[in-house]
């Protein structure tokens, strides 16, 4: 029993270390390489189980964006200093591609692997995404043609998705349900528009996302984000309650809170405590979707809500429960055979539910990496 409590401490101690190495020794080489298409340019959606690229899949404009910001992200730590290239040959595809290819602003939903435009629908969630490497890049070398990109996307989306009623529309053309999704990301990319610029109108613009999510989103009594609104910003019901959010909300808070001193600390509280509620008894991940009363809705989970419990737990200052939350995200989710793969959903029962290895988790298994290390390790 004692050998057992001293391997877990060891395991536990030593997981932020570990999780850098397979980021840097595994992750990115793998998803630079048979991750980026050589024919058509730009970042492959998924892979196959075994770790070949699903070339037939269709580009989301959004994984081109994330991709784009890992690159980035490690360059800028230290961890991958070839990530800079690779980050700016994804930037120069994506505007190549995605940017006004059919001559109107902003940029298109999905591409084909050749780089054609599949949808070419205006989605707030995929800007906010852009708007959020743009930033990444930017803090990197300070370039202004990269800087005009950002202000280019901010007159877009001032110019075209603001909402009368507050806050963006899903997109254009104009749909229903509003969700609570893409703001949540506009206020990450702000928050990080202003540490890459230190211009203080990126504060002001987060401070507008911050007044929506206490006006809106939130709701104070029952300490529950909603999901889904209609266009007045009245919630509908059942409330579906995203535990994920819940805790990402808590690590953006407390980075809203860095960078203007506004307190958050109760919010903050609330929301952890709240997701903490939604945990599958077995293995303590979080699952998926509960209900506004703490009823679980949907048992499956999925591998982002474990990277936001870890991020939350470090916001609150948690070194205990954020490293154990790490520990149980290598455990079950990265622990593929796949070198740099990973699981992105299981059933209550441990089964895998998906059979590729979709890119678009690499954005948050990174980001939890680097917070770990920057905050725990550092």
């Amino acid at each position: 029993m004692a050998d057992e409590l001293i391997k877990a401490a060891e395991e536990t101690a030593g997981v932020v270390a570990r999780l850098k190495r397979r980021m840097i020794d595994d992750a990115m080489p793998l998803w630079s390489t048979v991750g980026w298409d050589p024919v058509a340019g730009g970042f492959i959606d998924r892979l196959h189980r075994d770790g070949t690229a699903d070339a037939a899949a269709p580009r989301r404009v959004f994984v081109q964006a994330r991709q784009i910001y890992c690159y980035a992200k490690a360059a800028q730590m230290g961890w991958y200093p070839e990530g800079r290239a690779i980050a700016l040959k994804g930037l120069e595809h994506l505007l190549a591609r995605a940017k006004a290819p059919d001559g109107r602003p902003g940029y298109v939903h999905r591409l084909t692997p050749e780089g054609a435009v599949m949808d070419g629908r205006r989605d707030a969630y995929d800007h906010a995404f852009i708007l959020f490497a743009l930033a990444t890049v930017y803090a990197l070398d300070k370039d202004a043609q990269v800087r005009a990109e950002i202000d280019a996307l901010l007159a877009f989306l001032d110019g075209h998705l603001r909402s009368p009623h507050g806050g963006v529309h899903e997109g254009l053309p104009v749909s229903l349900p509003r969700r609570q999704n893409p703001h949540m990301h506009l206020f990450e990319a702000m928050i990080a528009c202003f540490d890459a610029t230190h211009d203080l109108s990126f504060q002001n613009r987060a401070g507008e996302f911050f007044a929506l999510f206490l006006a809106n989103l939130y709701d104070k009594q029952k300490h529950v984000l909603s999901e889904y609104f209609e266009e007045d910003w009245s919630k509908i019901e059942p409330v579906s309650v995203e535990p994920g959010h819940q805790a990402e909300w808590v690590w953006l808070l407390k980075g809203f809170e860095r960078i203007t001193g506004c307190p958050t600390g109760q919010r903050r509280a609330e929301l952890l405590a709240t997701a903490l509620r939604y945990r599958d008894e077995a293995t303590g991940c979080l699952i998926d979707e509960g209900d506004a009363t703490g009823n679980i809705r949907r048992s499956t989970r999925r591998l982002w809500p474990q990277t936001e419990i870890a991020k939350a737990w470090i916001a609150q200052a948690e070194s205990g429960e954020a490293r154990a939350a790490l520990v149980r995200l290598e455990r079950h989710y990265l622990s593929h055979p796949v070198r740099g793969g990973w699981y992105d959903q299981f059933d209550r029962d441990g089964k895998s539910l998906v059979d590729t290895i979709p890119a678009s988790s690499f954005y948050h298994v990174l980001c939890a990496v680097t917070e770990a290390e920057q905050v725990l390790d550092g």
